[in-house]
């Protein structure tokens, strides 16, 4: 049974940081590029951050650049994203994705990109 799991998210203040995780069991994450993405009330999913499978190459939305950074430790089987100078309007569920493909750098933001999906990790930025 694959699954994967998101943990780390929780309520800060603006500006402050957070570090989400995404751990993997049934399967390892070596051979699967990972995407974060997150999905605010009343709004549509979108992608916020991923890395290739060798994590040679990652992809950042341009709302986060400069303040999150994705990184994977495959010996732990666990992908990260840590998010710096939190803004209120990053408050959303983050969802950490899965996708067995070539990573293509165009589409790799895309949500019809990713086979499997955790449950979800609820970040709020919140004075």
């Amino acid at each position: 049974h694959l699954q994967l799991v998101e943990s780390g998210g929780g309520l800060v203040q603006p500006g402050g940081s957070l570090r989400l995780s995404c751990a993997a069991s049934g399967f390892t994450l070596d051979y699967y590029n990972i995407g974060w993405f997150r999905q605010a009330p009343g709004k549509e999913r979108e992608g916020v951050s991923c890395i290739s499978s060798s994590g040679d190459s990652t992809v950042y939305a341009d709302s986060v650049k400069g303040r999150f950074t994705i990184s994977r430790d495959n010996a732990r089987n666990a992908v990260y994203l840590q998010m710096n100078s939190l803004k209120p309007e990053d408050t959303a569920v983050y969802y950490c994705a899965a996708d067995p493909g070539a990573f293509r750098t165009v589409q790799a933001m895309y949500v019809s990109e990713y086979d499997y999906w955790g449950q979800g990790t609820q970040v709020t930025v919140s004075s």
